[in-house]
């Protein structure tokens, strides 16, 4: 069994970095890169019990150390949370796809058409520019965009800064 101990850290480590991918959240990343200097030491023939102190040492430091430097470098100017996932699109730009209003219609944003409806009355006519306000769910609640004199300079609906 220990011959193949090294394995079974490796197979672990590639767990945490797949439970990783789905939270981004760094702490299964720390985990794994311990269960890889596990593996390492099983490898050049630590026994079982050594293994998992260097798999508890690395995982420590790495979570006290570089955790927080790599959740520094997500955050957003000086925010509290690093933004991600849909809550990233607020404040981009978009296009109309359809007539929006208060109950729904559809918008471009990015490359990808999502539901929206509009922030506040009124209607919004196709090919609008518009301007993210807001995620609820899978809606992205939207406004019509200042006219291009008045926009400050910022991400647009494809990701490149005006």
């Amino acid at each position: 069994m220990e011959e193949w101990l090294w394995l079974w850290w490796l197979i672990g480590a590639l767990l945490l970095g797949v439970v990783e991918l789905l939270t981004v959240d760094f702490t299964f990343l720390m985990l794994a890169v311990g269960a890889i200097a596990a593996a390492g030491a099983a490898w050049i023939g630590a026994v079982w019990w050594a293994t998992v102190i260097v798999f508890a040492v690395v995982s420590v430091v790495m979570l006290a150390a570089v955790r927080p430097l790599m959740l520094n470098r997500l955050r957003l100017k000086g925010e509290a949370e690093a933004v991600s996932g849909a809550g990233a699109l607020v404040g981009r730009s978009a296009t109309a796809v359809t007539a929006i209003d208060e109950h729904g219609g559809r918008a471009k944003i990015g490359g990808d058409v999502w539901t929206a409806r509009i922030d506040g009355d009124g209607l919004i006519e196709p090919g609008s520019d518009l301007v993210v306000t807001a995620i609820d769910g899978a809606t992205a609640v939207v406004r019509s965009a200042p006219p291009e004199g008045d926009r400050p300079a910022g991400p647009t609906a494809s990701g490149v800064t005006d």
